[in-house]
């Protein structure tokens, strides 16, 4: 082999896609982990940056606003259902945001951002037309560039497309070799599989593995519990994308007539996979306050997946000083399926040796963090 992938979320199978497809001999190996965050996650995609953040991170972000939409249309090209639909968006409250419009169109004309697309003013009411459950007080405003994706969806479509193109998949925990210099490959089912590169991608899961190792790695779980609604006899299939501005939090549509809540943000709930009636008396309280339309709503399901969070909210990605041979590419927090799959075919372009594209001093893996 001459790279090997440890993690099946979409952060390692666009990394095993992007090898697989110049022609690296790749292997890709998950323990298929229940509460996977790409699985469970709610579907918003939101990759464009805003000024506040990290210098390094807008440029992170900017990478993946312009890789996404290349990446669907090849997988598209190969045949590939990616679960990706640009449906757009809006960010909604009852106060009226005339700085957000102000900031959000000027970003949309700014190199960079062209697939924000049109930005909108919605006056009250005008949300509730495009999403019905919305109270009509609501005003708004709209980016037409905002999407929605299945996660599992897209994940098993660069998986599959991958496999096509060679990729050899082993389940299992995968434990690194070391040979007292380097990482020389993983050993997972008593198979040892040798490589000259390891991307190590296992979500909340990374820290585990690099433990073992002798490396702390500041990426821990944050539990998010995420309640589906069923609208039976009503087509939710055009809604948009809906950002409540005052709670932070989403709420996206997917058809035939399906609605998830953003769902619970619980760093200290460590790998607790259960569907609490804390979390679940949370996501049914502020769904029915933000969208009144829900009352008669069948409740379908609760998914639980663990989003890897750092501590500074930064993403970790690069080499290691400590373990030769290795590549982190993790701790995307909520972000996942908006930057999952560029930080994968970055994290591709490492283990391979060439430029990543950007200046990645800022996500380097074993930066200084601390605790908030």
């Amino acid at each position: 082999m001459d790279v090997i992938v440890v993690g099946g979320g979409i952060v390692g199978a666009s990394a095993a896609f992007h090898l697989a497809g110049k022609g690296v001999s790749t292997a890709l190996v998950d323990s298929a982990h229940t509460g996977q965050a790409t699985a469970a996650g709610q579907g918003v995609v939101f990759p464009w940056p805003f000024p506040w953040e990290d210098p390094g991170m807008q440029a992170f972000k900017r990478g993946a606003a312009a890789h996404l939409p290349a990446l669907i249309a090849e997988l598209a090209d190969d045949g590939q259902a990616t679960g990706y639909e640009r449906v757009g968006g809006m960010s909604v409250d009852l106060e009226g945001d005339d700085a957000g419009y102000d900031l959000v169109s000027t970003l949309a004309a700014m190199p960079g951002y062209e697939g924000m697309g049109r930005v909108e003013r919605l006056a009250p009411g005008e949300p509730r037309e495009r999403f019905p459950l919305l109270d009509a007080a609501y005003r708004g405003v709209y980016v037409e560039g905002m999407a929605r994706v299945h996660g599992r969806v897209l994940r098993d479509a660069l998986f599959n497309a991958a496999e096509e193109r060679g990729l050899h998949y082993r389940k299992g925990d995968a434990h690194l070799l070391w040979n007292g210099h380097r990482v020389t490959g993983v050993r997972v089912g008593g198979e040892d599989l040798e490589a000259p590169a390891v991307i190590v991608a296992a979500g909340a899961w990374t820290g585990r593995l690099l433990s073992v190792a002798g490396v702390e790695l500041p990426v821990f779980p944050v539990r998010g519990q995420m309640t589906h609604f069923a609208l039976p006899g009503t087509d939710t299939r055009p809604w948009p994308v809906v950002r409540f501005g005052e709670h932070q939090s989403h709420t996206v549509a997917f058809g035939p007539d399906r609605v998830v809540t953003g769902g619970t943000r619980e760093p200290e709930a460590g790998f607790d996979r259960r569907v609490t009636a804390k979390g679940l008396a949370e996501n049914l309280t502020s769904a029915l306050e933000l969208m009144p339309g829900l009352a008669d709503a069948t409740v379908v399901e609760t998914r639980v997946g663990f989003r890897p969070g750092t501590h500074d909210g930064l993403p970790l990605l690069g080499p290691l000083e400590r373990l030769p041979g290795v590549i982190v590419a993790t701790g995307l927090g909520g972000e996942g399926l908006s930057l999952g799959a560029y930080q994968g075919a970055v994290a591709a372009r490492l283990a391979t040796g060439r430029e990543p594209g950007q200046d990645l001093a800022a996500l380097r893996p074993d930066r200084p963090t601390a605790p908030a």
